[in-house]
């Protein structure tokens, strides 16, 4: 049981959710076939895997992830200075369509049945 909780826990941290929720499955059956009493660490250690596990893609664990990083970022010193938009004064242009360069080639109008009809062939 203590083996299948340190899998699930390995796999929530690689984000490898199927392997997750293998684990925690495996984990739970045999958490299911002790008594209640016995193995009350390896349960309660089940219960946070679990919860880690489920809130693996709630707005709130993404908002708590992003928190942490920039806490994390902050703390080395000074901070930075705001750099100016430019996207304001500079109104990006839209590239045109290429050209293709068909260059000066003669085109025989009368092969392709363009040319006059008074014509005798």
């Amino acid at each position: 049981m203590q083996h299948a909780i340190s899998l699930a826990n390995m796999a929530i941290n690689k984000r490898n959710w199927s392997a997750a929720r293998y684990a925690l499955s495996r984990a739970r059956v045999l958490a299911e076939a002790l008594p209640v009493n016995v193995a009350v660490a390896e349960r309660e250690r089940l219960s946070a895997a679990r919860k880690r596990f489920a809130a693996r893609n709630t707005p709130a664990a993404k908002k708590a992830k992003q928190a942490k990083a920039t806490a994390t970022k902050r703390a080395g010193g000074k901070k930075p200075v705001p750099k100016k938009s430019t996207a304001k004064s500079i109104a990006k242009q839209p590239k045109p369509a290429p050209v293709r360069d068909l260059g000066d080639r003669i085109i025989n109008r009368a092969t392709l049945g363009y040319g006059p009809t008074n014509e005798t062939r």
